[in-house]
């Protein structure tokens, strides 16, 4: 395959009803969107406790440009590392009962990072077959000995990690806390014992529900239950509950010290802007104080389910935000997509290779901002369009 190639890769991308397609949205963030001239029910954000456009947030960041500007200007390690980002690192690690937490730039930089400063060739890495992209890349990159197990089957990863026994090396078990594209959570517990069974490390990436799930928000490795000697290695974001930009690792001392000398994605990348901090500690104020976000998204969520299963949908068992309709063919999933977007509402078509072959579906996600009638105005357009 040539550069010129490249064309005709685009041309099966479209025939196969594959090629992504950016949409231009002309407000900010809520349960609805004005994107590319229409007005639109949101159900595809992330902003799971629809604080991305809190005015408390925003008043919080516009303090922080004023104090800080608008730019870091270098790394952490040059002159970038502010009083506001370390106030929230110490908030974050205290927030998820750790002695230290780290910023990133991003969960993708995060996840590569970490996983990129802890094994190398020589060393063994054990991946969830449904990981996020930058867990799976993190562990590609890293040189280790790579080894699926299969999804949310702590068994098949028992089987993986005992075929070790006698060998050197450190064994690192990564998995996605909430599965974004699924919306099932991980099977904690048993991955804690079969880790520590086989002296392996176990890194969490809580993304999706970092904000959503456990007491006051802080996560499925609840600090009251799980500490660093069972979850080593804890992955938040910021940019999706917390409603900012960002993410960090939580951990004990020498993790995150190792971190700031090793992590490329760290020590090489500009910080993240010091008024984003500053609007990230508002945000981790009213997501331990506002119970009632989660409260009513949960509420939200069985109003969904309840709805669709009076209806033709596959839709997957899910308790989180996250309610994901398989289809299977992705020209269905973009049919399905197109339907709804003319009956006023946005929700995306998932398409391979973000998800497997045969399971292109619609990743409908709930938020603290929509209302009932929201939610049963989804619920009646995909009772015309499954069926």
């Amino acid at each position: 395959m040539s550069f010129s190639d490249i064309s005709r890769w685009l041309d099966d991308r479209r025939r196969q009803s594959l090629q992504r397609r950016r949409r231009v949205v002309e407000s900010a963030q809520g349960p609805t969107l004005q994107v590319e001239g229409r007005q639109l029910l949101n159900f595809c954000s992330n902003d799971y406790l629809g604080l991305a456009n809190d005015p408390r947030i925003r008043e919080a960041f516009k303090q922080g440009v004023d104090e800080w500007g608008v730019g870091a200007g270098a790394s952490h390690l040059i002159s970038g590392h502010t009083r506001a980002h370390h106030a929230l690192e110490e908030a974050l690690a205290d927030f998820v009962g750790r002695p230290r937490a780290l910023l990133f730039s991003s969960g993708y930089a995060a996840n590569m990072g970490t996983i990129n400063s802890l094994v190398s060739v020589g060393d063994h890495v054990f991946e969830d077959r449904l990981n996020h992209a930058s867990l799976l890349d993190g562990g590609w990159i890293s040189r280790a000995e790579f080894s699926w197990f299969a999804h949310n089957d702590p068994a098949d990863l028992q089987r993986g990690m005992a075929e070790l026994a006698g060998t050197s090396g450190r064994r690192l078990v990564v998995s996605d806390g909430t599965f974004s594209m699924d919306g099932d959570t991980c099977d904690l517990d048993a991955l804690i014992e079969v880790a520590a069974a086989h002296d392996g490390w176990l890194m969490i990436d809580d993304a999706h529900g970092f904000g959503v799930s456990g007491h006051q928000g802080r996560g499925l490795v609840d600090p009251l239950r799980y500490g660093t000697d069972d979850v080593p290695v804890l992955v938040g974001t910021l940019g999706k509950a917390f409603g900012t930009a960002g993410a960090f690792v939580a951990g004990d001392e020498a993790l995150i010290e190792m971190l700031i000398q090793r992590a490329r994605n760290y020590v090489f990348s500009t910080a993240l802007p010091s008024a984003v901090a500053t609007a990230t500690l508002k945000s981790l104020e009213l997501v331990a104080e506002e119970q009632w976000r989660r409260d009513h998204l949960q509420a939200l969520v069985t109003r969904f389910r309840a709805g669709v299963a009076a209806h033709d949908c596959d839709l997957l068992p899910s308790d989180s935000p996250i309610q994901p309709i398989v289809v299977g063919d992705p020209n269905r999933a973009l049919s399905l997509s197109a339907h709804l977007e003319g009956l006023g509402m946005l929700v995306t078509a998932i398409r391979p290779p973000t998800v497997p072959e045969g399971t292109s579906r619609l990743r409908i996600t709930l938020t603290a901002a929509h209302t009932e009638a929201h939610v049963d105005r989804l619920v009646e357009a995909l009772g015309q369009g499954c069926g």
